[in-house]
């Protein structure tokens, strides 16, 4: 397992806490993971929970105010969303977020960002990544497009990191997701079975060659749903449960098993070229945190 590839918890789910206890739980996960020798730390940025995960009758937080409250309680990781939809918030206003964030953190913020669906909305993932960027690199910032007008914005305080956070942008599409990455993103999330991720990676460098960037400067995330089990036999349990529920597409990219097989588990992601792996991991305890970080030997880095 090479030493460069980094490590980050997703924490989808809040489920069963009484609201007064649920930040002090959720800032216990994330301290855990950080003590662990985790890398990031992520929320999702949704404001009603998924189906998969008890739908909108379970609790959701806020992901930035969340993060912000973790950003004072943790010294290391990096925190961002994975992801934020880019139709939630005005660019100019998800810049001076996310760089507060930054500023709270002392220079941790990644901005995750992603489109649901459709060409008007790609644009408007083109245009939010420039403003954000501008505001990032900029102070006064103005900027006209076909969904956003900035008018001399300002953004002070300044980022803590040199060129504002990292961009990263969520999501596989192969003819123009992926080449907004070329042209605009520091990082790029992907999802799907080792097979899917090298094509992703093969499209990406095209890209990247197209645009005349160095690919050496946009590093690939991959985002995997993590279930710990307790044997062998749970664990042929939680696969039949799996393809019962979803298609083998969904569940390709599903990392099932024992703590001490998790680094088994992902190393052909890793060695297909995912810089970071960012285990999704949903009711997540202290115990499993630290028993994955363990296993994949993060501790001493």
């Amino acid at each position: 397992m090479s030493v460069m590839t980094k490590f980050g918890i997703q924490l989808p789910n809040f489920s069963g806490f009484d609201p007064a206890d649920l930040f002090d739980h959720v800032a216990g996960l994330a301290t855990t993971a950080e003590q662990a020798g985790f890398d990031s730390v992520w929320v999702m940025d949704h404001f009603f929970q998924l189906p998969p995960l008890g739908g909108p009758d379970q609790p959701m937080l806020e992901a930035y105010t969340l993060l912000g409250a973790l950003a004072a309680r943790t010294r290391r990781v990096q925190l961002g969303t994975l992801v934020t939809g880019v139709t939630y918030r005005n660019p100019g206003i998800l810049a001076k977020i996310v760089t507060t964030l930054d500023v709270i953190s002392r220079g941790r913020a990644i901005l995750g960002i992603d489109y649901p669906g459709n060409r008007v909305r790609l644009d408007m993932l083109e245009e939010a990544v420039q403003v954000c960027r501008a505001m990032f690199t900029g102070d006064d910032v103005s900027f006209t497009g076909r969904h956003y007008r900035l008018d001399h914005a300002r953004n002070v305080p300044r980022p803590v990191q040199p060129g504002g956070p990292k961009i990263m942008i969520g999501g596989g599409g192969e003819k123009r997701t992926l080449r907004l990455v070329a042209r605009y993103a520091d990082q790029c999330n992907v999802t799907g079975d080792v097979g899917t991720l090298a094509r992703k990676i093969d499209v990406l460098r095209r890209h990247c060659a197209e645009v005349g960037r160095d690919p050496a400067e946009v590093s690939v995330t991959w985002m995997t749903p993590l279930i710990l089990t307790t044997s062998s036999q749970n664990t042929a349990e939680v696969h039949e449960m799996l393809a019962a529920a979803g298609s083998a597409e969904q569940i390709a990219g599903f990392t099932v098993g024992q703590p001490h097989e998790i680094p088994g588990l992902v190393a052909g992601h890793i060695e297909a070229g995912a810089d970071e792996v960012i285990f999704s991991f949903a009711f997540a305890d202290t115990a499993g945190i630290t028993a994955v970080g363990k296993a994949l030997r993060l501790g001493g880095r």
